[in-house]
């Protein structure tokens, strides 16, 4: 038997950390634990801000992307890596200042002709509000463009070169807020540096736009003078205009007030989806998602399902983990009923006694969007809401000439950027609203059923209940 000895065991003098060490990361830990709650409260807190969505309009070179650039500089909006990217850039252009514009013009093409084509979105967000901004492109051959850009906005903000004064596109892109119906429109009235700074030119561009302004129907109109090159009145205040008493514009789009812009007296809710887990803990649920377009709903409310006429009454109110104890627009949410009723995608509910328009025949102003011209008695395919139909153009009422608003009842041909009154005909029923009364429901757009291109978008006018559809 062989005996192997064991090594002897080894004590390990204990190393005492040093408090050089332990309170630097000490510190490192805490700061880190600091940053993550406050990231956590500021998360919260940017996620229950006011929303607001606004638009750029006006003519070529008027500054509308430079201005976006400087409002987004001055708010302190922009990444140093954005920024050093944009000052190489300027330097290789030759630039005498930081283009700021190069910031949205996002297209090689529009940075080699210095102009806007595609729409941009840029988001930022100030201390009492969070804003999602849509770049337009003010050639008139892309007036597609700003029309996709401005129909979800909140408002709108519309250039002037205070060289220039009220242009041809400055009318149009007025016509088109007031036919969207942006509840608030901004005249900037830029490169007041150009001029001098002088308040008579501001004052007679002002009363030239208040002259074309009355023959709209544009709910709140305000003015600000700017030089978006310079900074002047965009975050903060100009020193060179001491005439000029008004909020700067960065102030203007804090404290507009939108609570008001949705429809909040007739109640709409266009099913997007009926929901079916099939699971142990929902076998028997059955709800119907979509977003509120109208009005309020609660609990025990009754409600009439579009288009059977059937009725029951709201069991509860869900979003993901959550009962709500009640819901407006543009609130996006899943309703139960105490009853089982077919309902499915492209069904509206809506409460007794306050029901929109059913019909198939249809009056809408129609801004078309694409190079072929409107064929009439053509078939198209319609989306309206969540419901998908088919349609066939009927007639061309008139055509409008956006430059004097004038109604051209003979001229029938409807081609790109053109605006016209048109009556279609729906394969199956739609529940609509006036646009200027609804935006929601009174809105549809128009595809080719051959390149499933959307070619036209259509306001339903006040004539459709005074027609009785």
């Amino acid at each position: 038997m062989i005996c192997v000895r064991k090594p002897p065991w080894k004590t390990v003098k204990r190393r005492v950390i040093s408090d050089n060490f332990i309170l630097p990361v000490y510190h490192l830990i805490q700061h880190a634990l600091i940053n993550t709650i406050m990231s956590e409260f500021s998360t919260k807190g940017y996620l229950d801000m006011e929303l607001l969505r606004f638009t750029t309009a006006g003519s070529v070179d008027d500054g509308k992307s430079t201005l976006i650039g400087r409002l987004l500089y001055d708010s302190k909006s922009i990444f140093e890596d954005q920024l050093e990217a944009v000052k190489r850039a300027s330097i290789r252009r030759g630039n005498e200042h930081i283009d700021l514009a190069l910031l949205t013009d996002g297209l090689r093409a529009e940075r080699e002709q210095g102009i806007t084509i595609d729409v941009a979105y840029r988001y930022f967000a100030t201390p009492k509000r969070k804003f999602i901004i849509a770049d337009t492109p003010g050639h008139i051959q892309y007036t597609r463009n700003m029309v996709t850009g401005a129909s979800t906005a909140n408002a709108a903000i519309i250039l002037i070169d205070a060289r220039n004064g009220v242009t041809e596109q400055t009318c149009r892109h007025s016509y088109i807020a007031s036919l969207l119906q942006i509840p608030h429109v901004i005249i900037c009235i830029n490169k007041m540096d150009l001029v001098g700074y002088n308040q008579q030119v501001y004052e007679r561009i002002r009363q030239e736009f208040n002259n074309f302004a009355d023959k709209l129907k544009l709910r709140e109109v305000t003015y600000v003078p700017i030089s978006a090159l310079h900074g002047d009145n965009v975050v903060d205040a100009s020193l060179n205009m001491p005439w000029y008493k008004g909020g700067t514009l960065r102030h203007v789009l804090e404290h507009i007030e939108i609570g008001n812009d949705h429809n909040l007296e007739d109640p709409r809710f266009p099913v997007q989806h009926v929901i079916r887990p099939l699971s142990d803990e929902y076998h028997d649920y059955r709800g119907y998602a979509g977003r509120v377009a109208g009005g309020f709903f609660r609990p025990g409310d009754k409600v009439t399902v579009l288009p059977s006429m059937l009725s029951s009454t709201i069991k509860s109110i869900d979003i993901y983990n959550e009962t709500l104890d009640e819901a407006w627009p543009p609130m996006s949410v899943t309703f139960s009923l105490e009853d089982d009723i077919d309902i499915s995608r492209g069904d509206m509910l809506v409460k007794p006694g306050n029901l929109p328009l059913i019909t198939q025949d249809i009056e809408v102003m129609m801004c078309w969007m694409n190079d072929k011209p409107l064929q009439i008695n053509g078939k198209y395919a319609v989306k309206h809401t969540t419901r998908d139909v088919r349609c066939i153009i009927q007639e061309v009422k008139y055509k409008v000439n956006v430059n004097t608003l004038e109604q051209i009842p003979g001229d029938h041909t409807v081609g790109l950027n053109d605006i016209a009154c048109v009556r279609l005909r729906t394969t199956k029923p739609l529940f609509v609203d006036p646009y200027n009364v609804n935006r929601r429901t009174g809105a549809l757009i128009i595809i080719d059923e051959a390149t499933n291109n959307t070619v036209g978008v259509g306001m339903v006018t006040t004539n459709q209940l005074l027609n009785g559809g």
